[in-house]
């Protein structure tokens, strides 16, 4: 099979910075090639048109046509162009985008589509209960509705999703994957580590953190917080950074205990997960975390929020702890424990990964992900 990925963002050196959709992506477009299916990457938002061939993929990056006022359409026109194109000429069967501001929106393709819910504009504000803008959800409606299929990460996102649009679509749960044996592990060196990973913003729970960990700090001293990951404005407070807003939250003596990096490289990211003891995530808006995945199959133990899409990866007590972001004393109480329990951190660990191989793995969901796709291709 011939699958093709439109996308804003993929991580790699010649298309700029990614985030989760593009990590989630790379991750299914190891899986497919190395079940024998030729994979197409189209980037568009890139600085200039290219095509390049790397790891069996082919990948194209689409410059945005930029004219005041139609610069949506035109690129749209471009892109709907490109996709033809390459189905034409039998080098794709069938094209997959994410729901992210609907930018298929108004592109016809003459090939199969498929939207991946990763979470759009919409389905965050209405989690975090502000208001989204009209042309968001009008064209992330507009693209779901007319989309040939859809696959959602979580059940949870699935479900919200219709609710958020009004609409009763049928949907495949398929969730994010990650490369097992790329995430190996390694037994830290200091076994007071608590690391935290992604965008420093208010909906990941970043303001509630603070206050966690001066619980943490009250019952253990020697604790130390990490933070990686990119600084973000607050459109709560008007604030240009989050980091600013957290750092006045902290204790006095926590504050020492805490280090933030700012954004790394992705390919650093794993040396980090290695020397923490525990990876905590109070998030309050995801959709199937990648980063929570990448954690477990390194084995570490997560305290994770229990909102929505959690119980669909972490089984409370079992190969992960959850509790409510805002719950703080209970929510560090955990954290304690697991730093003061070896036991309970090989434990935790080890289910984790285990699940992770079961269910997260990259060959398991590109196999799910190319059965769906067949049933498009079958009644074509």
């Amino acid at each position: 099979m011939k699958i093709g990925f439109l996308t804003p963002e993929f991580p790699h050196p010649k298309t700029g910075n990614s985030g989760g959709i593009g990590t989630s992506i790379l991750n299914l477009s190891k899986g497919l090639t190395q079940l024998g299916h030729d994979v197409s990457i189209l980037i568009y938002g890139q600085k200039e048109d290219e095509v390049f061939i790397e790891n069996n993929i082919t990948f194209y990056r689409i410059k945005n046509v930029k004219v005041k006022g139609i610069s949506l359409f035109l690129t749209q026109s471009k892109v709907q162009k490109q996709i033809n194109s390459l189905f034409a000429n039998n080098q794709i069967d069938i094209i997959e985008a994410p729901d992210w501001t609907g930018f298929t929106s108004f592109i016809q393709p003459k090939c199969p589509l498929v939207i991946r819910l990763n979470g759009s504009d919409t389905y965050f504000c209405h989690l975090e209960n502000r208001p989204v803008k009209w042309r968001n959800k009008f064209l992330e409606k507009r693209a779901f509705k007319k989309a040939n299929g859809i696959i959602s990460v979580s059940q949870f996102t699935g479900d919200e999703t219709n609710k958020v649009f009004q609409t009763k679509r049928p949907f495949q749960v398929i969730p994010n994957a990650i490369d097992v044996q790329n995430f190996q592990t390694v037994t830290p060196t200091n076994h007071q580590k608590i690391l935290y990973f992604g965008t420093l913003i208010r909906k990941k729970g970043l303001l509630e953190l603070p206050l966690i960990f001066n619980e943490v700090h009250k019952k253990n001293p020697k604790a130390e917080l990490l933070l990686v990951g990119k600084d973000s404005k607050d459109i709560t407070s008007g604030s240009d950074s989050t980091w600013k807003l957290m750092q006045p939250l902290f204790n006095a003596t926590a504050l020492q205990k805490v280090r933030y990096l700012g954004s790394v490289p992705y390919s650093e990211i794993k040396q980090h997960i290695e020397q923490a003891t525990v990876c905590v995530f109070p998030t309050f808006a995801e959709a199937l975390p990648v980063s929570w995945l990448e954690s477990m199959a390194m084995q570490k133990p997560i305290v994770a929020s229990n909102v929505g899409w959690a119980p669909e990866i972490i089984d409370d007590g079992k190969d992960g702890f959850l509790e409510h972001p805002k719950n703080h004393l209970a929510y560090a109480s955990k954290i304690v424990r697991i730093l003061a329990d070896d036991e309970l951190q090989t434990q935790l660990g080890n289910a984790a990964r285990e699940k992770i191989i079961e269910k997260f793995s990259i060959a398991t969901v590109a196999a799910q992900s190319v059965a769906y796709y067949q049933t498009f291709l079958n009644t074509k």
